[in-house]
């Protein structure tokens, strides 16, 4: 293929230890097919990990790097630069190697455009980058990063382009992102092409929700049921009682419990107080918050209280659910090697 007369785009995909290969294959995958079907090199991109090796993916497929984190720093000042920065996290909140907070920052000087692909969003975040912008967020990541960054506006979106950050939950959500990314050089009948080629229907909007509905969800059908459990996940941190809950949805403290019962097989206090646990199941496994923090962010009055309310929900302590996945995410994965050309095609 002939290279692109308006210029090519060069684009450095930074990826994480258990990166999520689904969204940076479904990145690299609208970048392909847009080059394809444009019959022309319109974008090419490489690898790049902390040494220049190879760095196993979540699912335990190991990925060769091009170049490595001190390289790409020097080609910052070349003509092969990249036009965006895209940092691939995956399902554990990462911590930044040496090299990466900088080049990030680097990158934000050059005017570079940053993307972030699931847990890869807090390498960015952490370097101070973007602050007054909308930066989407994984569901599971949700409560770290905001605990983390609480001056950050996240959304449990799809994805959400902000200017120059280009940011995603993960999973598929990658490609729809890359969809409206590449839209701007290849046109609507591009996308129509890739979508053909990919045998995706449509190029979803940011502002799809990244979870089933709770009527999906729960099998909840009564709409009472769903706002009073939309106004408990608005109000976690500080929890409220049902009598205060109740009006929002036309029927008294009474009959929702009675509808509760019917269709959650428990009472409004007891699913209210499954969803503070959750949300600290969802801290404890993805940050680094002290117990006591992580007691306060889901409303309740101590760290023994929250320790005891969790070892009876879960049977085991918060503690020990840490530890467990501090070992999970130690122990090696099967490995297979993924080989690349260095050259996009």
């Amino acid at each position: 293929m002939e290279r692109s007369n308006f210029g090519v785009k060069h684009m450095a995909f930074y990826v994480l230890d258990q990166f999520s290969l689904r969204a940076l294959s479904a990145a690299l995958t609208v970048l392909r097919l847009a080059n394809e079907t444009s019959e022309t090199i319109v974008y090419e991109w490489r690898v790049v990990s902390q040494t220049g090796g190879s760095v196993v993916s979540a699912c335990g497929l190991e990925l060769a790097a091009d170049v490595s984190i001190d390289e790409e720093r020097e080609l910052l000042l070349t003509e092969r630069r990249p036009f965006m920065a895209v940092i691939c996290g995956g399902h554990e909140m990462p911590a930044a190697a040496r090299g990466l907070t900088a080049w990030v920052r680097e990158c934000a000087l050059h005017r570079i455009c940053i993307g972030t692909l699931a847990g890869g969003a807090f390498i960015p975040a952490a370097a101070g980058l973007h602050r007054n912008k909308r930066w989407a967020v994984h569901w599971e990541h949700f409560p770290a990063f905001n605990e983390s960054f609480p001056e950050i506006t996240a959304t449990q979106s799809l994805y959400e382009i902000d200017g120059d950050l280009f940011s995603c939950a993960g999973g598929d959500a990658s490609f729809d992102m890359f969809l409206r990314f590449v839209e701007r050089d290849v046109g609507l009948a591009g996308i129509d092409r890739i979508c053909e080629k990919a045998m995706v229907d449509r190029m979803r909007p940011p502002g799809e929700r990244q979870r089933l509905p709770l009527q999906t969800r729960f099998g909840v059908a009564h709409p009472a049921v769903v706002k009073v459990i939309e106004q408990m996940e608005a109000n976690l941190v500080q929890p409220l009682r049902l009598d205060k809950l109740a009006p929002a949805s036309g029927l008294s403290r009474r009959q929702i419990e009675r509808l509760f019962f019917q269709q959650l097989g428990r009472t409004p206090a007891r699913y209210y107080l499954e969803l503070r646990l959750e949300k600290g199941e969802l801290l404890i496994k993805h940050s680094a918050l002290p117990i006591i923090d992580v007691a306060m962010a889901c409303g309740f009055v101590s760290g023994s209280h929250f320790t005891k309310s969790y070892r009876s929900h879960y049977g085991a302590t918060p503690q020990q659910h840490r530890m467990a996945a501090l070992a999970e995410r130690s122990r090696p994965a099967a490995r297979r090697v993924i080989r690349r050309s260095r050259t996009a095609a």
